[in-house]
């Protein structure tokens, strides 16, 4: 259909954006994972296949390597350095630096660059009490193990950061997993050879069996342990000096100051660094929130079900205390363009055991053969309206002010109807309060994957969705393809509104304002035609749900209205709010962050987790399909549909909140039809129009 919003502005691009967030998302939490060493790093180093140079494992702890050859130093007798891995670490850290103020001692720090960009405040403190900074990689692998662009990642990273934290560079290197100088062997003295060439300074360890007396490099992680054992060495009589690397074997400085375009970037990698540990721990948080969301839906879901078919058991239509409504109906179908199904849909509704009835066809100016159709039926309850184009909205009202009747029935030019669904759909209406009555849609032609899948949504999403809104009195949407009003009632709220793209929405909201109950007949069925390409979908999707978004707009007042009004707010809208505008708006975050948990995280969890909430779900779909008696075969399909036409979903959610955010209005997109309704049940043939001369 076309309308009132053929000329408005189509919001062009508005996932543009969405491209751009979500790899950006995804850098940042890759960017942690490896910072994290979670991705890619080697964790332990292989055994060495060849011994470590004699002047280097049988020399002092320090190496350095020029041109003069490979030179190795040791500290005097009586003077320690106390030199600390890792880190700077938020807790001992600091509890370590007032030990050694308390002392007067010096000590050298060897820290990982991504700590330093955790935490810079610690790498200024470090250097503002007079203690010398050492590189001990980015994140601490086996260097030996690693690739060369990792290799010089990891040493040119920490530079970096330590520029961004303290304004210095260094050019004392402590590789990871290595201790004493003999450990210096194989792959390890690979890549300490490559660390030299690149002008750093290699500290070790002397072996444990070095006495303080005889001077030492001691080697100590930041952690209590290494608080206790600082904290005995401190009082060893034996020493007359803590110091340094550098002061000890009176080096050249070590740390010297970092060019401005070095810190500018280092600043850059701190901010980055500190923004991909804020979003991993938010997603964590929100992957809580949408988890939890996600699994009370469907509990919600089934838990209403049951309520509902309980509530059948009981009050069915037809029941003793219930009136049997066998008074004559008007059927609204507007039409544009629907020459491919309006003669399936005709004849089904004239073949309805409800017979007496008006059936109006609005044709909403075709430019193809609909009108020409429907007057080709000869049945004298078929009236055909022409008028010229003005939307699906307006249509209606065209047929409601020829409506003959009290019980108007409303259904879409696409949708082919059983026998008995106007009958059954019109008996709810005896009961005063009740002003309208969804029927059950659903889908006709599901030969495609994509129909398929569709056909899962309509029974698991949409289906179950009206048996609990039922229960809980709530229901939002009375869908176009088949629902019955009270005429009354369409008057009293004046008409179907064009104020939004989801008219039925809007109308169905504007009832429950109005004092009116709308209830969902599950066994008055109606086959509609769902789109067969993702473009198609694409569009119908878009416009629902962003004339859905529009419609809570519309009657958001209603979340603070008293009785039928108030409780329709409270629940209703608060459902959609939650379920079908966060949980969609949360989803791309949650499916980024999974699959970041299966590559750098616990790949075991993360599937546990996700073939665990599928199974969730394909339990609550095989009951949704029961309960509307299809077959279970179909949920083969299902994790097909969560891989793919989730996403699409999601995407559509996202663009209408973004179009609507922005301004932006959106026209209607006319989906194209082929008459295949009524594929499901074997019904007539799709009409072929004649070719033209």
């Amino acid at each position: 259909m076309k309308g009132r919003h053929k000329q408005s502005r189509d919001p062009r691009g508005h996932w543009l954006l969405l491209i751009l967030v979500l790899p950006a998302m995804f850098a940042a939490l890759l960017f942690e994972g490896w910072t994290s060493n979670e991705v890619g790093a080697a964790e332990t180093r292989t055994a060495c296949t060849a011994p470590a140079p004699d002047v280097v494992a049988n020399g002092g702890p320090v190496v350095g390597i020029n041109r003069n050859g490979i030179q190795t130093g040791s500290m005097p007798a009586r003077t320690v350095a106390l030199t600390f891995d890792g880190g700077p670490d938020p807790v001992w850290t600091p509890r370590l630096l007032d030990l050694l103020r308390q002392n007067r001692a010096r000590a050298t720090f060897f820290l990982l660059g991504s700590q330093a960009a955790r935490h810079p405040e610690l790498v200024r403190r470090i250097r503002a009490e007079g203690h010398e900074i050492g590189s001990n990689t980015y994140t601490g692998p086996a260097l030996g193990e690693t690739s060369p662009v990792r290799f010089s990642a990891e040493l040119d990273l920490t530079q970096t950061a330590l520029a961004g934290a303290s304004g210095m560079n260094t050019t004392l290197l402590r590789m990871p997993k290595t201790t004493s100088a003999d450990t210096l062997c194989g792959r390890e003295w690979q890549a300490a050879k490559q660390a030299a060439a690149k002008g750093y300074v290699l500290v070790a360890a002397d072996k444990p069996s070095r006495k303080p007396a005889q001077g030492l490099v001691r080697q100590f992680s930041q952690t209590e342990t290494a608080y206790q054992e600082t904290k005995k060495l401190l009082a060893n009589p034996n020493v007359d000096r803590f110091t340094t690397v550098s002061a000890g074997l009176r080096l050249l400085p070590v740390n010297t100051r970092a060019a401005s375009a070095d810190r500018w970037e280092g600043t850059g990698l701190i901010w980055v660094s500190t923004l991909g540990r804020l979003f991993a721990n938010a997603m964590i948080w929100v992957l809580g929130i949408a988890g939890g969301l996600g699994v009370l839906r469907l509990v919600l879901l089934s838990f209403f079900a049951r309520a509902h078919v309980r509530r059948l058991e009981r009050f069915s239509p037809g029941a003793p205390w219930l009136r049997e409504v066998t008074e004559p109906v008007t059927v609204l179908v507007p039409a544009y363009n629907e020459e491919a199904g309006i003669e399936s849909t005709v004849l089904s509704l004239l073949d309805s055991t409800h017979e007496n009835m008006q059936l109006i066809v609005i044709d909403d100016g075709s430019t193809d053969r609909t009108a020409d159709i429907a007057e080709a039926i000869d049945d004298p309850r078929v009236t055909v309206i022409r008028k010229p184009n003005a939307g699906k909205a307006a249509a209606l009202n065209t047929g409601l002010d020829h409506a003959m009747y009290d019980i108007v029935v409303m259904v879409d030019a696409d949708t082919v109807f059983e026998p008995d669904a106007i009958y059954r759909l019109v008996q709810s209406l005896a009961h005063p309060a009740v002003g309208a009555v969804s029927g059950n849609t659903k889908v006709g032609n599901r030969r495609g994957l994509l129909a398929k899948w569709q056909h899962l949504e309509y029974c698991f999403g949409f289906n179950l969705d009206r048996r609990m809104f039922e229960v809980l009195e709530c229901m939002p949407t009375i869908p176009g393809a088949i629902g019955a009003f009270r005429r009354d009632a369409l008057l009293g709220v004046g008409g179907v509104s064009e104020d939004t793209l989801a008219e039925d929405t809007d109308l169905t909201m504007t009832l429950w304002r109005a004092g009116w109950r709308v209830i969902y007949e599950e066994s008055a069925i109606a086959w509609t035609e769902v789109p067969t390409s993702l473009g198609q979908l694409w569009r119908q999707r878009y416009r629902w749900c962003y004339g859905t978004i529009q419609a809570m707009w519309k009657h958001r007042s209603a979340f603070f209205g008293v009785g039928t009004a108030g409780r329709f707010g409270r629940r209703g809208l608060s459902y959609i709010a939650l379920f079908q505008v966060l949980l969609p708006l949360l989803a791309p975050i949650i499916d980024v962050f999974a699959l970041y948990g299966v590559l750098f995280r616990d790949p075991l969890e993360s599937a546990l987790v996700w073939f665990g909430f599928l199974g969730l779900q394909l339990i609550t779909a095989g009951y949704a399909l029961k309960l509307d008696g299809e077959k279970l075969w179909t949920l083969w399909s299902m994790p097909f549909q969560l891989l793919v036409y989730r996403q699409l979903m999601y995407l559509v959610v996202i663009q209408s909140v973004v179009a609507l955010l922005l301004g932006s209005k959106l026209k209607w997109h006319r989906i194209k039809r082929s008459g295949t309704a009524a594929e499901q049940i074997g019904g007539p043939a799709p009409y072929k129009s004649l070719p033209t001369r």
